[in-house]
Protein backbone atom coordinates (compact mmCIF):
# COMPACT_ATOMS: atom_id res chain seq x y z
CA UNK A 1 0.00 0.00 0.00
CA UNK A 2 1.29 3.61 -1.04
CA UNK A 3 2.19 5.76 1.79
CA UNK A 4 -0.07 8.40 2.05
CA UNK A 5 1.81 11.62 2.58
CA UNK A 6 0.75 14.11 5.95
CA UNK A 7 -0.22 17.37 5.48
CA UNK A 8 1.06 17.59 8.80
CA UNK A 9 4.09 19.26 9.66
CA UNK A 10 6.58 19.04 11.76
CA UNK A 11 7.95 22.19 14.15
CA UNK A 12 11.03 23.51 13.60
CA UNK A 13 14.00 22.28 16.42
CA UNK A 14 13.98 26.79 16.80
CA UNK A 15 10.41 26.16 17.74
CA UNK A 16 10.87 22.78 19.72
CA UNK A 17 13.47 24.17 22.14
CA UNK A 18 13.37 28.19 22.59
CA UNK A 19 10.89 29.55 24.59
CA UNK A 20 8.77 32.90 23.43
CA UNK A 21 10.77 34.68 25.23
CA UNK A 22 13.95 34.23 23.21
CA UNK A 23 11.92 34.66 20.50
CA UNK A 24 11.14 37.70 21.19
CA UNK A 25 15.09 38.82 21.97
CA UNK A 26 15.81 37.23 18.75
CA UNK A 27 13.13 39.90 16.95
CA UNK A 28 14.86 42.53 19.39
CA UNK A 29 18.26 41.71 17.83
CA UNK A 30 17.35 43.25 14.69
CA UNK A 31 16.69 46.23 16.27
CA UNK A 32 19.46 48.88 16.75
CA UNK A 33 20.93 52.41 16.58
CA UNK A 34 22.15 52.80 13.21
CA UNK A 35 23.97 56.27 12.32
CA UNK A 36 21.66 58.73 10.45
CA UNK A 37 24.78 59.07 7.72
CA UNK A 38 24.31 55.12 6.59
CA UNK A 39 20.46 55.43 6.24
CA UNK A 40 19.50 56.44 2.72
CA UNK A 41 16.30 57.66 1.61
CA UNK A 42 13.63 55.59 -0.48
CA UNK A 43 14.77 56.08 -4.16
CA UNK A 44 11.84 58.51 -5.12
CA UNK A 45 10.03 58.37 -2.09
CA UNK A 46 6.63 60.21 -2.92
CA UNK A 47 5.36 61.82 0.40
CA UNK A 48 7.12 64.76 1.34
CA UNK A 49 8.21 65.20 4.78
CA UNK A 50 7.38 68.69 5.92
CA UNK A 51 9.23 71.28 8.46
CA UNK A 52 5.36 71.90 9.85
CA UNK A 53 4.44 72.49 13.17
CA UNK A 54 3.61 68.64 13.29
CA UNK A 55 6.85 68.39 12.59
CA UNK A 56 8.17 70.63 15.25
CA UNK A 57 5.94 68.68 17.70
CA UNK A 58 7.33 65.27 16.60
CA UNK A 59 10.84 66.66 17.10
CA UNK A 60 9.95 67.46 21.03
CA UNK A 61 8.60 64.15 21.13
CA UNK A 62 11.63 62.65 20.17
CA UNK A 63 14.01 64.93 21.96
CA UNK A 64 11.73 63.70 25.68
CA UNK A 65 11.18 60.16 24.97
CA UNK A 66 13.27 59.13 22.08
CA UNK A 67 12.31 57.29 19.29
CA UNK A 68 9.10 54.93 20.10
CA UNK A 69 8.37 53.01 16.94
CA UNK A 70 11.65 51.92 15.35
CA UNK A 71 12.19 53.07 11.03
CA UNK A 72 11.99 50.13 9.00
CA UNK A 73 14.88 50.13 7.29
CA UNK A 74 16.72 47.44 5.15
CA UNK A 75 20.36 46.44 4.23
CA UNK A 76 22.19 47.46 1.18
CA UNK A 77 25.27 45.55 -0.25
CA UNK A 78 28.05 48.94 0.23
CA UNK A 79 27.10 48.63 4.55
CA UNK A 80 24.65 51.14 3.99
CA UNK A 81 20.80 51.38 5.07
CA UNK A 82 17.93 52.07 2.96
CA UNK A 83 15.11 53.75 4.93
CA UNK A 84 11.67 51.80 4.01
CA UNK A 85 9.45 53.55 6.38
CA UNK A 86 10.15 56.65 8.92
CA UNK A 87 11.40 59.41 7.05
CA UNK A 88 9.69 62.04 8.87
CA UNK A 89 11.19 60.37 12.42
CA UNK A 90 14.70 60.51 10.78
CA UNK A 91 14.08 64.46 9.84
CA UNK A 92 13.15 65.18 13.27
CA UNK A 93 16.41 63.37 14.76
CA UNK A 94 18.28 65.42 12.34
CA UNK A 95 16.36 68.38 13.66
CA UNK A 96 16.73 67.20 17.26
CA UNK A 97 20.30 66.98 16.85
CA UNK A 98 20.62 63.62 17.18
CA UNK A 99 23.17 60.92 15.34
CA UNK A 100 21.20 57.91 15.35
CA UNK A 101 18.31 56.75 14.43
CA UNK A 102 16.34 53.25 16.32
CA UNK A 103 15.73 51.07 13.19
CA UNK A 104 14.28 47.61 12.41
CA UNK A 105 16.52 46.09 10.14
CA UNK A 106 14.21 43.67 7.85
CA UNK A 107 15.48 41.82 4.64
CA UNK A 108 13.73 42.79 1.57
CA UNK A 109 13.05 42.90 -2.22
CA UNK A 110 12.70 46.32 -4.07
CA UNK A 111 8.98 45.28 -3.99
CA UNK A 112 8.52 44.54 -1.03
CA UNK A 113 9.78 47.32 0.18
CA UNK A 114 7.78 49.13 -2.20
CA UNK A 115 4.36 48.35 -0.84
CA UNK A 116 5.75 47.98 2.41
CA UNK A 117 6.48 51.82 2.19
CA UNK A 118 3.34 52.59 0.86
CA UNK A 119 1.45 51.14 3.15
CA UNK A 120 3.28 52.48 5.87
CA UNK A 121 3.13 55.93 5.05
CA UNK A 122 -1.01 55.58 3.95
CA UNK A 123 -1.22 56.08 7.91
CA UNK A 124 -0.54 59.82 7.45
CA UNK A 125 -3.78 62.13 8.29
CA UNK A 126 -3.04 64.31 5.06
CA UNK A 127 -1.69 63.26 2.12
CA UNK A 128 -1.59 65.65 -0.76
CA UNK A 129 -3.24 64.83 -4.30
CA UNK A 130 0.33 64.16 -5.83
CA UNK A 131 1.77 61.98 -2.91
CA UNK A 132 -1.34 59.80 -3.61
CA UNK A 133 -0.33 59.80 -7.37
CA UNK A 134 2.88 58.41 -7.39
CA UNK A 135 2.40 55.95 -3.83
CA UNK A 136 -0.40 54.36 -6.21
CA UNK A 137 1.72 53.95 -9.19
CA UNK A 138 4.85 52.63 -7.57
CA UNK A 139 2.82 50.24 -5.15
CA UNK A 140 0.38 49.37 -8.83
CA UNK A 141 3.82 48.76 -10.22
CA UNK A 142 5.26 46.56 -7.56
CA UNK A 143 1.91 44.53 -7.90
CA UNK A 144 1.87 44.24 -11.56
CA UNK A 145 6.01 42.60 -11.29
CA UNK A 146 5.04 39.96 -8.47
CA UNK A 147 1.20 40.04 -7.22
CA UNK A 148 -0.36 41.55 -4.33
CA UNK A 149 2.02 40.88 -0.46
CA UNK A 150 -0.34 41.62 1.66
CA UNK A 151 1.98 39.69 4.25
CA UNK A 152 5.41 40.08 2.09
CA UNK A 153 5.00 36.57 0.92
CA UNK A 154 4.86 35.87 -3.48
CA UNK A 155 1.73 34.98 -4.69
CA UNK A 156 0.66 34.80 -8.41
CA UNK A 157 0.98 38.02 -10.78
CA UNK A 158 -1.98 39.69 -11.17
CA UNK A 159 -3.13 41.69 -14.47
CA UNK A 160 -3.23 45.32 -14.28
CA UNK A 161 -6.72 45.59 -14.13
CA UNK A 162 -7.15 42.74 -10.98
CA UNK A 163 -3.89 45.08 -9.39
CA UNK A 164 -6.14 48.17 -9.31
CA UNK A 165 -9.14 46.64 -8.10
CA UNK A 166 -6.74 45.51 -4.83
CA UNK A 167 -5.62 48.56 -4.08
CA UNK A 168 -8.75 50.25 -4.60
CA UNK A 169 -10.25 47.45 -2.06
CA UNK A 170 -7.37 48.07 0.40
CA UNK A 171 -8.06 51.73 0.11
CA UNK A 172 -11.16 52.75 -0.30
CA UNK A 173 -11.12 54.36 -3.89
CA UNK A 174 -12.55 52.93 -6.68
CA UNK A 175 -10.82 51.37 -9.48
CA UNK A 176 -11.63 54.69 -11.86
CA UNK A 177 -10.48 56.95 -9.03
CA UNK A 178 -7.14 55.12 -8.55
CA UNK A 179 -6.32 55.76 -12.80
CA UNK A 180 -7.18 59.39 -11.93
CA UNK A 181 -4.18 59.61 -9.58
CA UNK A 182 -2.35 57.92 -11.43
CA UNK A 183 -2.88 60.20 -14.51
CA UNK A 184 -1.45 62.98 -12.17
CA UNK A 185 2.02 61.33 -12.50
CA UNK A 186 1.89 62.84 -16.36
CA UNK A 187 1.52 66.57 -15.12
CA UNK A 188 4.37 68.91 -15.04
CA UNK A 189 5.26 70.34 -11.86
CA UNK A 190 3.67 73.56 -12.15
CA UNK A 191 0.24 71.89 -12.29
CA UNK A 192 0.44 69.67 -10.21
CA UNK A 193 1.35 72.07 -7.55
CA UNK A 194 -1.96 73.39 -8.58
CA UNK A 195 -3.68 70.18 -8.28
CA UNK A 196 -2.41 70.24 -4.50
CA UNK A 197 -3.23 73.71 -3.50
CA UNK A 198 -6.87 73.11 -4.75
CA UNK A 199 -6.97 75.22 -7.74
CA UNK A 200 -6.97 73.01 -10.36
CA UNK A 201 -9.73 69.82 -9.55
CA UNK A 202 -9.04 66.27 -10.48
CA UNK A 203 -11.63 66.01 -13.51
CA UNK A 204 -9.62 68.93 -15.40
CA UNK A 205 -6.12 68.01 -14.10
CA UNK A 206 -6.69 64.36 -16.10
CA UNK A 207 -7.98 66.02 -18.93
CA UNK A 208 -4.72 68.14 -19.16
CA UNK A 209 -2.14 65.02 -18.21
CA UNK A 210 -3.07 63.76 -21.72
CA UNK A 211 -1.24 66.86 -23.23
CA UNK A 212 2.37 66.88 -24.21
CA UNK A 213 4.70 69.02 -21.88
CA UNK A 214 5.16 71.75 -24.23
CA UNK A 215 0.86 72.22 -24.48
CA UNK A 216 0.80 71.61 -20.71
CA UNK A 217 3.48 74.70 -20.11
CA UNK A 218 1.80 77.22 -22.30
CA UNK A 219 -1.31 76.24 -19.79
CA UNK A 220 0.54 77.18 -17.16
CA UNK A 221 1.62 80.42 -18.67
CA UNK A 222 -1.94 81.40 -19.08
CA UNK A 223 -2.97 80.57 -15.57
CA UNK A 224 0.19 82.32 -14.48
CA UNK A 225 -1.38 85.89 -16.85
CA UNK A 226 -4.86 85.65 -16.13
CA UNK A 227 -4.58 83.78 -12.57
CA UNK A 228 -7.51 82.14 -13.70
CA UNK A 229 -7.57 77.94 -14.28
CA UNK A 230 -9.32 76.26 -17.00
CA UNK A 231 -12.62 74.47 -16.31
CA UNK A 232 -13.51 70.85 -17.30
CA UNK A 233 -15.11 71.88 -20.10
CA UNK A 234 -12.28 74.01 -21.10
CA UNK A 235 -9.93 70.52 -20.69
CA UNK A 236 -12.31 68.71 -22.32
CA UNK A 237 -11.79 70.78 -25.81
CA UNK A 238 -8.09 71.21 -24.94
CA UNK A 239 -7.50 67.52 -25.12
CA UNK A 240 -9.58 66.76 -28.30
CA UNK A 241 -7.94 69.74 -30.14
CA UNK A 242 -4.64 67.66 -29.10
CA UNK A 243 -6.01 64.19 -30.45
CA UNK A 244 -6.69 66.32 -33.43
CA UNK A 245 -3.17 68.04 -33.73
CA UNK A 246 -4.53 71.04 -33.45
CA UNK A 247 -3.89 72.46 -30.55
CA UNK A 248 -1.57 75.44 -30.44
CA UNK A 249 -0.64 78.09 -27.97
CA UNK A 250 -3.19 80.07 -30.06
CA UNK A 251 -5.88 77.57 -29.26
CA UNK A 252 -5.03 77.34 -25.82
CA UNK A 253 -5.13 81.04 -25.44
CA UNK A 254 -8.53 81.53 -27.11
CA UNK A 255 -10.02 78.80 -24.68
CA UNK A 256 -8.11 80.12 -21.43
CA UNK A 257 -9.45 83.94 -22.72
CA UNK A 258 -13.20 82.29 -22.33
CA UNK A 259 -15.46 83.81 -19.72
CA UNK A 260 -16.36 81.04 -17.71
CA UNK A 261 -20.23 80.87 -16.13
CA UNK A 262 -19.03 80.65 -12.25
CA UNK A 263 -16.30 83.68 -13.30
CA UNK A 264 -19.34 86.44 -14.76
CA UNK A 265 -20.83 88.77 -12.36
CA UNK A 266 -24.20 87.70 -10.51
CA UNK A 267 -26.86 90.23 -9.49
CA UNK A 268 -28.97 89.07 -6.58
CA UNK A 269 -32.45 90.78 -5.94
CA UNK A 270 -35.13 90.30 -3.82
CA UNK A 271 -38.41 89.00 -4.99
CA UNK A 272 -40.08 90.17 -2.10
CA UNK A 273 -38.76 94.03 -2.55
CA UNK A 274 -38.90 93.75 -6.38
CA UNK A 275 -42.84 92.36 -6.84
CA UNK A 276 -44.09 95.07 -5.00
CA UNK A 277 -42.85 98.03 -7.02
CA UNK A 278 -44.26 96.42 -9.78
CA UNK A 279 -47.95 96.98 -10.94
CA UNK A 280 -49.65 93.32 -9.93
CA UNK A 281 -51.18 93.35 -13.73
CA UNK A 282 -47.79 92.41 -15.00
CA UNK A 283 -47.04 88.51 -14.97
CA UNK A 284 -44.39 86.75 -13.26
CA UNK A 285 -42.44 85.43 -16.11
CA UNK A 286 -42.91 88.93 -17.24
CA UNK A 287 -40.95 90.13 -14.39
CA UNK A 288 -37.41 90.30 -15.84
CA UNK A 289 -38.89 92.66 -18.74
CA UNK A 290 -40.38 94.82 -17.00
CA UNK A 291 -37.56 95.46 -14.84
CA UNK A 292 -35.14 96.09 -17.89
CA UNK A 293 -37.49 98.55 -19.42
CA UNK A 294 -37.65 100.79 -16.04
CA UNK A 295 -34.17 100.21 -15.84
CA UNK A 296 -33.55 101.82 -19.45
CA UNK A 297 -36.64 104.78 -18.34
CA UNK A 298 -34.44 105.50 -15.32
CA UNK A 299 -30.89 105.39 -17.48
CA UNK A 300 -32.78 108.08 -20.04
CA UNK A 301 -33.77 109.96 -17.40
CA UNK A 302 -30.85 110.24 -15.44
CA UNK A 303 -28.70 111.47 -18.74
CA UNK A 304 -31.00 114.28 -19.82
CA UNK A 305 -30.72 115.40 -15.98
CA UNK A 306 -27.33 115.37 -16.50
CA UNK A 307 -27.26 117.15 -19.94
CA UNK A 308 -29.57 120.14 -18.33
CA UNK A 309 -27.19 120.19 -15.61
CA UNK A 310 -24.60 120.68 -17.94
CA UNK A 311 -26.15 123.68 -19.42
Amino acid sequence: MASRKSDFTLPTLDDLFSSEEERQEQKLAKIRDIPIELIDDFPEHPFKVRDDEDMMQLVESIKERGVITPATVRPKENGRYELVSGHRRKRACELAGMDTLRCEVVELTRDEATILMVESNFQRSQILPSEKAFAYKMRLEAMNRQGKRSDLTSTPVESKLRSNETLGSETGESREQIRRYVRLTFLVKELLDYVDEGRIKMRPAVELSYLDEDCQRDVVDEIDMSDATPSHDQTIRMRKFFDEGKLTTEVIQAIMGEEKPNQREKIVLRGDRVRQLIPKSVPLNQTEEYVCKALEHYAAYQRKRSERDAR
